[in-house]
């Protein structure tokens, strides 16, 4: 988990998002860090100190003058492994861009050296302001890091601009990349596949699989929090889309196929997640087929196999997935999936087993071999598929280096 037995400053400036604050520190601490949260005047009127307390477990500072606390700027500025300004109004951007020290919250950036992770909130014409605009880009070439703000409803009304604060999610995403990205991952370009894909057998019926996408979206989770920049190309699912990722909606094996050639001519790493429909009807119908008493035979034809025609670049590493049903066909799932490692070109593939409980498809575990062109497999026991993830791109990482 990205937060545990992380230290983390959250400090709150005064805007109606303050109440998006609150929300972010609750996860923060059952993600398991340790959360010191400072209010600014302002937001105190908004949110009081007690709010954050029972959030947190700890004690809030609002104040340069709190007793026993003289010098809690200097600590708290070196101390936490990231600081979070959620929200940053269009003020306290402004201080912090000129350098002033004239409360807690911004004596206590002043003083940081270490990383910075504002969410600004305010009025769409605000963010739009030159000043703004240019305070904003002061402190990013001082290191601080932004994320948001969004389009949408406002204090004011509703607004077609930039002003309203990013939804918590998107902040923690934005946090966990801050303190789990490496430098292996730093400005690769990584596309993953993932979830099933529909082949038509009319415009209302389709030839498809229970995929639902959960380990490519991991996969792709994981990447961008290492610091990579991901593309997942996705079927049909209804996961949620992961923050921060670029997402490409596919349909057909075919589709996935063109999206595929035309994202790996850029990419350090090629992860093929998805489980895609291996056949289609050979002639379907372009209106509903009637419903008729007796049988319907199809005639089905192969799909493209996007591996087996792909032609990634030079130096890009490919990852495939092999899913066996080892417990109805017996023999050496291993075997199989080297030999389509070899048949296949690729660098790494990932073997499991769709008749297992608790892997495979429409479950949130998976049991792994992930098998390389070189070294022994490695076996991992039933884990949840984001701490899979993790495994797979800990073993495709020397290769990327």
């Amino acid at each position: 988990m990205p937060f545990a037995g992380r230290h983390v400053l959250l400090g709150v400036s005064g805007g109606i998002a303050c109440y998006k604050s609150c929300t972010l520190a609750r996860r923060l601490a059952e993600g398991g860090a340790a959360v010191d949260v400072v209010l600014t005047a302002s937001a105190a009127e908004f949110v009081r100190p007690v709010t954050f307390e029972a959030l947190t477990g700890r004690p809030v500072l609002t104040s340069l003058w709190q007793p026993d606390r003289a010098l809690a700027h200097i600590g708290l500025a070196r101390q936490p492994d990231l600081a979070i300004v959620a929200p940053a109004t269009a003020n306290l951007l402004a201080r912090a861009a000129v350098g002033l020290a004239d409360d807690l919250l911004t004596a206590l950036l002043l003083a940081r050296t270490g990383p910075v992770l504002a969410a600004p909130a305010m009025n769409d014409a605000m963010y739009a302001h030159p000043a703004t605009r240019a305070n904003v880009k002061t402190l990013a070439g001082r290191g601080w890091h932004f994320v948001g703000p969004d389009t949408g409803p406002l204090a004011e009304g509703p607004s077609e601009r930039p002003g309203r604060m990013s939804e918590p999610e998107a902040v923690l995403a934005a946090a966990a990349r801050l303190l789990l990205q490496r430098a292996p991952w730093l400005g690769k370009k990584v596309v993953v596949t993932a979830g099933p894909t529909r082949e038509h057998v009319d415009p209302v019926r389709v030839v498809t699989n229970p995929s639902s996408g959960r380990m490519g979206y991991s996969v792709a989770e994981a990447a961008y929090a290492r610091g990579a920049d991901v593309v997942l190309v996705s079927g049909p699912s209804d996961l949620p889309l992961p923050l921060g990722v670029t997402t490409h909606r596919v349909e057909t094996t075919a589709e996935m196929q063109r999206a595929v050639e035309s994202l790996v001519k850029h990419a350090d790493l090629l992860v093929m997640a998805a489980a895609p429909a291996d056949y289609r009807p050979a002639r379907p119908a372009t209106g509903k087929r009637p419903r008729a008493d007796g049988t319907l035979t199809l005639e089905l034809e192969a799909t493209p196999d996007i591996l087996a025609s792909l032609k990634p670049p030079s130096g890009c590493v490919v990852v495939g997935f092999a899913l066996e049903a080892a417990g109805a066909e017996g023999g050496n799932g291993v075997a199989r999936a080297q030999a389509k490692l070899r048949e296949k070109h690729l660098d790494y593939i990932i073997l499991n087993d769709a008749l297992e409980p608790g892997a495979g498809f429409e479950v949130t575990t998976n049991r792994v071999t992930i098998i390389g062109k070189s070294g022994t497999p490695i076996e991992l026991p039933l884990l949840d598929k984001r701490d899979v993830a993790e495994r797979i791109l800990d073993a495709v990482e020397q290769a990327l280096t």
